[in-house]
């Protein structure tokens, strides 16, 4: 059986539709649906029911899921270690948003200077769907803030993002928490520790910003949770007002981690590097 036939039927199971199976394998739709077949087919079951929203396993289909899903991964760490089986000739990069606005690019280039043969892929998102695709090998490294709490997670190394809970400096600011995404764990912090404070009246605002969100702050539509750095990147560090929170509340300095099991070639390299 052709492991290519299991990975259209895991993308499609997965998004639970054949066009947005095939629009993350950059795929033709009629090439999935003809593909699909193929498998249901060389099995002797179909696999999905057709539903007004896409599609849902039939019995069969649940049972093939998740031998599919190993089998799909197998082969995925198999190419890439025999890729990497003797120098890191890829490495496929995670990392929170925050992250990338502080040191990514730094982190890219000395990478770049030190072993000039690595092909770079690079994955932005929320800390859920950064974690989720780490353990699912399909990213090698990633850049979370806070601890992984995960059993399959190593961190490899640590990173002070420095972070304060910015104000208005000359006015009063409204109860509003300004946060770059709803899935984020710096916002979800931020809204806890307003809690604790007896503060349950607060609303949020989602910017997906951080120059925009900075300039909200300043002129007193809310307070954010935010790495100094980024204040300091955006022209900022004058105009607002910083204050430190307890360390023992909000350890969420950026983690440099991997899986256990799936660890990069260049793991010592990683784990002396300096960025701060």
């Amino acid at each position: 059986m052709d492991s290519n036939l299991l990975k259209v039927f895991v993308a499609v199971t997965h998004q639970k539709s054949i066009s947005l199976g095939a629009e993350v394998l950059g795929f033709t739709q009629s090439n999935v649906t003809l593909r699909i077949k193929q498998l249901e087919k060389i099995l002797g079951h179909a696999l999905f029911y057709r539903v007004p929203k896409g599609v849902i396993l039939t019995q069969e289909g649940e049972k093939l899921y998740p031998l599919a899903l190993e089998i799909v991964r197998k082969v995925e760490e198999a190419t890439l270690k025999m890729q990497n089986i003797s120098h890191q000739a890829l490495l496929r990069i995670g990392t929170s948003q925050a992250n990338a606005t502080i040191r990514l690019l730094p982190f890219l280039e000395q990478l770049q200077n030190d072993f000039p043969g690595i092909e770079f892929e690079l994955f932005t998102g929320n800390t859920p769907d950064i974690k989720e695709k780490l353990l699912e090998y399909k990213i090698d490294i990633a850049f979370i803030p806070g601890n992984p709490k995960h059993k399959d997670i190593m961190v490899l190394n640590q990173f002070d993002d420095d972070l304060f809970m910015v104000e208005p400096k000359n006015k009063k600011s409204s109860n509003t928490l300004l946060g770059y995404r709803s899935k984020s764990t710096h916002l979800d912090f931020f809204q806890e520790y307003h809690k604790q404070q007896g503060n349950l009246e607060f609303k949020t605002m989602i910017l997906e910003n951080y120059e925009v969100m900075l300039g909200c702050v300043k002129a007193g539509l809310g307070k954010a949770f935010i790495s100094k750095k980024i204040v300091k990147k955006f022209g900022y560090i004058n105009d607002l007002k910083l204050t430190k929170l307890p360390k023992n509340l909000c350890d969420l300095d950026t983690k440099l981690v991997c899986r256990k099991d799936h660890k990069p070639l260049i793991l010592d390299y990683l784990k002396n590097l300096s960025l701060d």
